[in-house]
Parts: C-alpha cells; structure tokens; sequence
C-alpha cells in the first residue's frame, strides 16, 4: 500500500508554513475543475448521494486510518491537536467523507482504546491500518442520544453473550468490519447496568442478523447511515470490551478525545465557506465597488475570520488539554463541542447573507456553499448534540463555583497554549470522569486581568469577563438540587452556555499570550484578540468596550492577504494546495 509521510510534528508546524499538509497536497486545489478529488467531483457524487470513489480510494493510499490508532499499536494518533489539523483538509471539501473516515473511526475506536483487552486493541488495529472501518452503535432511534435509556439488550448465557434489538441511523454500519456496541447487561438501575462490544461482523450469524434499509437525509447525503437488528444472536463473551457494567464510565472518559477533536477538525469547513464567500466579494463589484469593499460585508466577514480564531483556540487548547490537564478535560470537551459548532453555525448564517441568492445554487463556482450549509448541521449533531454537552458540564458547575472560581487557583501552564508545544503521548487512563477542584483554563483568564488591567483596550475586556465570572458563580452556587442534573431547567443550561464562552475567551489569552516568540506577526499583535474577546463578549451581552474593533480594518487585510496567498484562516495559517 502506497502511503503519505504524516504531517510534521507540532514542533515544526510554524516552520513549514509555505508546504501544504501531506493529506492538503495529495487531495490537490479543489476549486480546479479537473481535479478529480475537487468540488466539481464531490458535489456530482453528493448529489448521486454516494461517497466519491476516488476520495475514498486517496484515502485508503494515504493510509487514513493509521491516524486513529495509538503509536504503540503501530499507528500515529500521539497528539489530538495534530489529529484535528490532519483531518481539516478533508472537513474543507466534504463533511461526508469527513464523517466516514474520520468521525466514525475515531468514534467507534476510542472506547477500545480506553478500555479493551490487549488482544482486542490489536484486532482492532490491524483493522484500520489496513484502512478497514469501525462503525459505532450506541444510539436507538427512540432515545437518541440519551445512551442510558437504551432498550438494547446483551444477555450472558454461560460462554455466549446473546444480542437483542435494534440500532439505527449508524454510519457505515453496512460497510464496517468492526463494530462498537453498547447495550444493556441488567435492569438494575443505575450506571451499572451498560457494557460496550467490540463485535466482529464476519463472525455473527447471518440467520440472527438483519441490516436495516440505509436513511437518506437532507444533509451530508452522502453518508451511509444504517441499522442492525440483532434476534437472539449469540457472539462468544469475550467481545465485551472491559468489564460488565463499565460502559458509561468508559464512554465519559473515552469521549472527551472525540469531543475535543472533530470539532476542532470541523474548522476546515469553516475555512472553506469564509473562503467561498472572500471569492464572490472580490470578484463581484456593487456600487462601482466590490462587495469586499461594502462596509458591511468587509464587516460581515472580518468578524468570521475572528470567530474561526476564537473557535481554533478553545479546540486546539482543549485538545492540548487532554494531555497535560486530563484531570479537567470532561468538562473543556463537552464546552468545545457545544461552542464551537454553535460557532460555526451562526458563522456561516452570516456569510450566506453576504453571498445571498448564491448560497442556494447546488452548481457553479459557489456550489460547495450550499452543501456545507446543508451538511454543519448535520455535523454538528453526530456523536452527541449541544444539548448533551450542556448537560456534562452543568453538574459540575457548583462545585467548581465553589472550590475553584474566584480562589487562588494555578493557571494552566504555559504549554497548554504553545502551538509549537511537545506534548506527551495521548493516555487515556488519565482522563477522568468528572473535573477536579481545579480551573485551570479560568485561572488563567484571572491572572491575565491582574497583570493587563491597566491596558487602555484589553484590561477593560478582561475586567467585563472577570465581573461575569463572579456573576456566574454566585447564580451557579444559589442551583436547586434538580437545577444541578441533566434534567435542569434553562437557566442551567443558560449558565452552562456562559461558561463555555468565558472558556473560549481564557483559551484566546493563553494562546496570544504564548506564542509571541513563534507566530507570526499577525499573532502576536493584540489587534485579533481585542476583536475576538470584544465578539466573545458581545455573545454574552456585556457592555462594549470602546475600542475593541479598533484593529478590524488590520484584520480585514489579514485575512485578505491569507486568501490572496492561500493561506489557511485558523491560527497556523498554514499553505492550502
């Protein structure tokens, strides 16, 4: 098998700024129309409702799936950061291929990962180093994401664990060799009662299995999404992965990665669509200008540029998080998978406006518009949805308003924040369930306001995100007990939502602050984070600080030279092919 060099480490990632990545060049221009990987090809397929064959097939030489499985298994998932930027280039030219050869294998293999046997982390290597597929089947149809009340069931009889039931609306079911399953091992209640299965499809008896017919959706159409259902299938016993009963604490460890990465991949579409609509403007001339010049489209798009930073930092950061701060990260991933995609959304929502009547045409040179507008929402909903994520963090918002808000709490290191950083390898033992007595992320936006509260700009941001905070924990320590569970009522959710915010703005600080001596000029000028805290503070509807957009027209020509040079949005900035 033919395969692309990984991606450099981290530690050149500002060195080689001028290469395109490894997977960038191999996928080509995808705004040429002969290349046979570009946007003509996909939206063809997409609207066939097929994956692009020869998508796949680069893939497959490129070796993608040694991406999702651990160094010492022979594969290169070392650093999460890494991976989300790997996997940006495919997010920028099709989320549907982004989700089958990425969200689904990372999805349905860390759980094993996390917690299977020696031997099954090896069958399940080999698996996807010889670029096979792992589909994850944790949700039904009647509960969706609330994996707990799943009416799956796995019974043991002596050496056979026997499956029963139905698991729907699963990518790549029907194309997978290996399958994640959770099921139901007891009705007792409680967190108890759930088991995961690494399941071998060749092995289970045809007679005792049915695929289900493959769902069409609106969006990433591409996607073959399907079903299984199990009746009275035996499969031996030792497909359990871990112990009976451990799913949900493995599930609540294991996911934090997910949860941190494909968000932060999910970027590249992001990048794309600012980029689809810097096109359009600068080409498209109103009012003998052209629409880039229009105040409020050069408005429109500097301020996506600065929530495509703002969204960069909080994922690189967490993903970083997961190895140096794991002890913290259930709560960081379930805030970067709310915000970033939330993000994103509203992101895009306002550059359609820009593009107008465009953002609808399905051919033509904005075509890819239109298909990642249809295909975020989609995205966004896989593995779990806003809403969940809310629900991770808002038991632990008490006691962390308690213990660590607001206390002399020690701010991450400075290498949480280093984009050229080394890190340890990803170990996902550390990871725990729920975050410690420590905030290390929101200490660190404490101890920035202390020492930059005199600056004319960025002092009074910092100050409007500090008052915030002290609002946040009082509102968060005064919970009803049931106002401190998933079955809150919205202003917990509310409250969630606002702390997730203050996290990104922590995380833009840090990143500014700590990367002086190797990013580029752009970064290290104050001008992006003026702006970014000033959007972040305005989601928050926090009085403006006079000033905060006062760099916007530096940031505009910023992004306008990235476009011209075809240079990546997001904080490296990296080369596109």
């Amino acid at each position: 098998m033919t395969t692309i060099p990984h991606p450099p480490t981290a530690a050149s990632v500002h060195s080689r700024l001028h290469d395109p990545a490894p997977l960038e060049a191999l996928l080509g221009n995808p705004g040429d129309l002969d290349n046979p990987l570009g946007f003509a090809a996909l939206i063809a397929a997409d609207e066939r409702g097929d994956l692009l064959a020869t998508g796949e097939r680069a893939l497959d030489a490129y070796g993608l799936g040694a991406e999702f499985v651990p160094g010492d298994l022979g594969g290169r998932l070392t650093r999460a950061d890494e991976l989300a930027r790997v996997l940006r280039p495919l997010f920028r030219r099709d989320i549907a291929l982004g989700l089958g050869h990425g969200a689904s294998n990372l999805v349905g293999s860390v759980n094993v990962w996390a917690a299977g046997r020696p031997d099954q982390r090896r069958w399940l290597a080999d698996v996807l180093l010889r670029n096979g597929r792992i589909a994850a089947a944790y949700t039904d149809m009647s509960t969706g994401n609330d994996v707990t009340r799943t009416g799956f069931r796995a019974e043991v009889r002596g050496q056979e664990l026997v499956l029963n039931g139905r698991k729907e609306i699963i990518n790549n079911i029907a194309r997978a060799e290996a399958v994640t399953v959770l099921a139901r091992t007891s009705e007792a209640p409680g967190s108890r009662s759930h088991s995961l299965v690494l399941m071998d499809s060749a092995t289970a008896p045809r007679d005792r299995l049915r695929f289900l017919p493959r769902y069409r959706t609106s969006g990433v159409r591409a996607m073959y999404l399907g079903g299984l259902e199990f009746r009275d299938c035996p499969l031996p016993v030792d497909i359990v992965t871990g112990d009976l009963g451990e799913a949900m604490e493995t599930v609540l460890r294991a996911f934090q990665v997910t949860r941190a990465v494909l968000p932060g991949a999910a970027v590249g579409t992001l990048d794309q669509q600012l980029r689809t609509v810097l096109d359009f403007a600068t080409e498209r001339r109103l009012y003998r200008r052209t629409v880039l010049e229009l105040p409020h489209a050069r408005s429109v798009l500097t301020g996506v540029f600065l929530d495509l930073l703002a969204a960069d930092c909080l994922a690189t950061t967490v993903c970083r998080a997961l190895h140096l701060l794991p002890e913290q990260t259930s709560v960081y991933a379930a805030a970067v998978k709310f915000l970033v995609p939330l993000l994103m959304r509203d992101a895009v929502d306002s550059l359609a406006v820009v593009l107008g009547a465009r953002s609808f045409l399905r051919e033509g040179p904005h075509a890819v518009f239109q298909k990642h507008l249809r295909d975020l929402p989609v995205a966004s909903l896989v593995h779990a949805g806003g809403t969940v994520c809310l629900a991770t963090i808002i038991p632990q918002l008490p006691r962390l308003a308690r213990r660590a808000w607001l206390s002399d709490d020690v701010p991450a290191p400075a290498g949480l924040f280093d984009l050229d950083g080394p890190l340890p390898d990803l170990d996902f033992g550390r990871l725990a369930i729920t975050a410690g007595r420590k905030d290390p992320l929101i200490a660190t936006l404490l101890a920035a306001e202390a020492e930059l509260r005199t600056e004319p700009v960025i002092g009074p941001l910092l100050g409007r995100f500090t008052a915030e905070l002290r609002e946040l924990a009082a509102r968060c320590r005064e919970l009803a007990p049931r106002d401190r569970t998933p079955l809150a009522g919205p202003v917990s959710f509310e409250l969630a939502e606002r702390y997730a915010v203050l996290l990104a703005a922590a995380a833009c600080v840090g990143v500014w602050r700590h990367n002086t001596d190797k990013a580029g000029a752009f970064l290290r000028d104050p001008g992006w984070l003026t702006g970014v805290l000033g959007r972040l503070a305005a989601r928050l509807r926090l009085a403006p600080v006079p000033g905060a957009d006062a760099a916007h027209e530096e940031i505009a020509r910023e992004l306008l030279n990235r476009h011209e040079q075809r240079d990546g949005f997001d904080l490296v900035g990296r080369r596109l092919a």
